[in-house]
This record gives C-alpha cells, sequence and structure tokens, in this order.
C-alpha cells in the first residue's frame, strides 16, 4: 500500500465532514431567518432524507462496481456543493427541495465510496486500523468546522457558512487527486482478495445472510433510540432557557461529540484484534441506555454535555468497529459495499422514524417520558446482539478462514 495515497485518504477524511452534511443543523436557522415556517423546513429536511435513504442500496452496488471510485467521489462532493450553494440565492420551496433532495441523494455514496477506498488501498489486514484514523481525521474536521462555524454564526451571522463549505470542497478535492488511481484495487475494495478474474455471486447472497441482517436490525434499533435524542434534547432547552443562542448551542453539541470521538475511534482500531468486533459494538450498545436515561433525568441545559459525550463514544466505536464487522462477515463475497448500505439502509430507517416517534410521545405525554421509551428501545437492541452472539461471532470467523484458505 502507498503511505502517499494512505495520508490523502485521511485529509479527504477530514475535509469531506464538511462537505457530505451540506448546511447541517445551520440549514433550519439560515432558511428560518429567511421566513420559512418550521413545517416548512421539517418537510425539506424530510424530502432530502427520503431521497438519500433511497439512494443507499444502490450507492453500495455502484461502489462494488465503479472502477474509478475517485474520481466518483471528487463529482459527488462538488454536486453536493453547487446543490447547496443554490440556496444562498434563491429560497424558493421548489430550489430548496431540488437542493435537499442531490445532497441527499450524493451524500448516500460517501460513505461506502470512503470504505471501497480504503478496502482497495489496504486490504483486509490493514483495514481496521485506516478505518480508524479515517474516523479520527472526519471527526476532527467536524470539530473544526463546528468551531469555525460557531464563531461565523455568532460573528457574521449563517451566511458565511455557505463560505467555509466552498473552501473545504476545494480541499477535498485537492487530498482526492493525491490518492494515487493506481494503489485502488478494484477487486479487495469489494472483498475479493485475489486479483484474478473471480465469479461474483448475485446480490440475493445478501437477503439471506441471517448475520448481516441481525447487525442491521440491531443498528436500526439503535438509531430508532438515537437519532431524536439530541434534536429533543435541543427543543427542550430551546424551550425552557430563551437565553441561549440557537446557533452556538448547535455549534457546542457537536463540538463536544466530535472532540470525543477523535481519541475513541483511534483507540478502537488499536483494540479491536485485542476484544473483537462483536465485544466493542456491544458496548456502543450499552452507552445508548444510559445516555437516553441521563436526558430523562433532568431539563438542566449543561445536561448536554455528559449526553454528548456519551455520544461520542458511542458513534466513534460504532464508526470504526461496524464497518470492519461487515467486511468481515462478507469476505470474499464481492458485495461488501452493497453489505454495508444494507445496514446502513436499516440504520437510516431507523433514524428517519426516529423524530416522529418521539415527537409524538413528548407532545402527548412529555420529554422525559420519551426519553424514557428511547431507553428501553436502546435495551432491546442491546438483547438482540447478545442473543445472537454465538451466530454472529461464528459467521464472522468462518468467512475469514475460508477467506485464508482461498
Amino acid at each position: 500500500m502507498s503511505l502517499r495515497s494512505l495520508r490523502a485518504l485521511c485529509l479527504t477524511s477530514f475535509f469531506i465532514a464538511d462537505v457530505r452534511d451540506g448546511l447541517g443543523p445551520f440549514l433550519g436557522i439560515f432558511l428560518t431567518q429567511r421566513h420559512w415556517q418550521p413545517d416548512e423546513v421539517g418537510l425539506l429536511m424530510t424530502a432530502g432524507g427520503v431521497a438519500g435513504l433511497l439512494a443507499t442500496l444502490p450507492a453500495g452496488f455502484i461502489t462494488d462496481t465503479a472502477k474509478n471510485k475517485r474520481g466518483l467521489l471528487a463529482l459527488l462532493c462538488v454536486m453536493i456543493t453547487v446543490s447547496t450553494l443554490l440556496l444562498w440565492f434563491n429560497q424558493r420551496s421548489g430550489i430548496a427541495a431540488f437542493s435537499q433532495i442531490i445532497s441527499g441523494i450524493c451524500a448516500a455514496f460517501i460513505g461506502p465510496l470512503l470504505t471501497g477506498i480504503t478496502l482497495g488501498l489496504t486490504g483486509q489486514k490493514g483495514f481496521s486500523a485506516q478505518m480508524g484514523k479515517n474516523e479520527a481525521f472526519n471527526h476532527a474536521g467536524n470539530f473544526l468546522t463546528a468551531l469555525i462555524a460557531g464563531g461565523i454564526a455568532w460573528y457574521g451571522g449563517i451566511g458565511g457558512i455557505f463560505l467555509l463549505m466552498g473552501c473545504t470542497t476545494l480541499l477535498t478535492l485537492g487530498a482526492l487527486l493525491a490518492i494515487r488511481h493506481k494503489d485502488i484495487d478494484n477487486n479487495r475494495a469489494r472483498g475479493l482478495e485475489s486479483a484474478a478474474a473471480q465469479a461474483v455471486p448475485g446480490f440475493s447472497i445478501l437477503t439471506k445472510h441471517t448475520p448481516l441482517l441481525i447487525t442491521g436490525f440491531t443498528l436500526l434499533l439503535f438509531h430508532l433510540a438515537n437519532a431524536a435524542l439530541l434534536p429533543m434534547l435541543s427543543m427542550r432547552v430551546a424551550a425552557t432557557s430563551a437565553a441561549i443562542n440557537p446557533g452556538l448551542y448547535a455549534a457546542a453539541t457537536v463540538i463536544i461529540s466530535q472532540a470525543v470521538m477523535i481519541p475513541v475511534a483511534l483507540w478502537v482500531a488499536l483494540r479491536i484484534d485485542k476484544y473483537g468486533y462483536w465485544r466493542l459494538i456491544m458496548l456502543a450498545l450499552l452507552i445508548m441506555p444510559v445516555r437516553a436515561a441521563l436526558a430523562a433525568a433532568t431539563d438542566a441545559p449543561l445536561m448536554m454535555v455528559p449526553v454528548q459525550i456519551l455520544d461520542g463514544l458511542a458513534a466513534a466505536i460504532l464508526g470504526v468497529a461496524v464497518p470492519g464487522f461487515i467486511v468481515k462477515l462478507l469476505r470474499g463475497s464481492g458485495h461488501v459495499n452493497a453489505g454495508q448500505s444494507v445496514v446502513m439502509l436499516m440504520q437510516g430507517i431507523g433514524a428517519s422514524m426516529s423524530p416522529a416517534l418521539t415527537g409524538a410521545i413528548a407532545g402527548h405525554y412529555s420529554f422525559a417520558t420519551a426519553f424514557g421509551v428511547l431507553s428501553v428501545i436502546a435495551l432491546i437492541a442491546l438483547f438482540i446482539w447478545w442473543r445472537y452472539a454465538d451466530v454472529l461471532i461464528t459467521h464472522a470467523s468462518t468467512s475469514a478462514m475460508k477467506a485464508g484458505a482461498d
């Protein structure tokens, strides 16, 4: 593997953090300042989310078959940036919907493409270590851009976020060009161990892959519990603490979690061989019920700090361990990135359902009750992962032995 290409991949992960999310948590603030109503903003975000969800499976399939993953990733980054910049010049509903749908579709490709490029550069043996570095650089990029974005929101207004995104896109493209195209082995990138031509089974193999589906369903429940917790926590704080600046609060929530994720991602990459994927994912699942219980305990604004620290711990562990575990489960199948997308789709379904579920419970009862329900859902995910431990661990070990024998 080329050291230059791996370093460039780390830089790509750093700069692409700001590109992938577009305006991120600042979208609602920007549109509200342009006289959009909350229900209109919610519908727009839903349109982008649904578009991204529908693009998730095709993204994995296309990544497995794409011969120029680097070029495709560069094109998608440009498309996200251009579509987002349209909002600065025109906030009409049709233009805004087009912008968010294009951004959502393009963003769905970034995860599988980065995973495929990483696997193509490192192969199975070096994958987890490099994914840990990728995640650490990605979180560092989120951390830095959140700091800058918070300063821009405070001193210059939300409009400056567009300029920041344009700059990070140019830097992302520069980092991508530094990755040598010839260093990316397209066979290894899809989970094939040999450079020789191999017969690749049909995609139907994924629908019959029980450990993959168990993993996906467990993470669906995790994200059903996790996705709405921070937005609802922010809404509760906004409702009870009018003096808090919403832009600064949004930036602070990102900064806290991202600061935790950087060292944890590196730690996980170094400990996978010692503890194994199953145990590390189990640890992340254990964190979520505690996080939800803390949020239910009090409405103090400072509760955001421990809640976001725990969020950083769980997200960093899953960000490194889950892709590596899927690569191990599907080793030799030729559909590693499609398998990643299957799990990402299930995670996305859970995340998309979470706000509606949590909002309905909070509206009819209370925020504390909603957070309590999220804790119960997280416990169910934890139970499923523990219940099927033998199936998951055995299959991952068998896949690795078969690939080694080949």
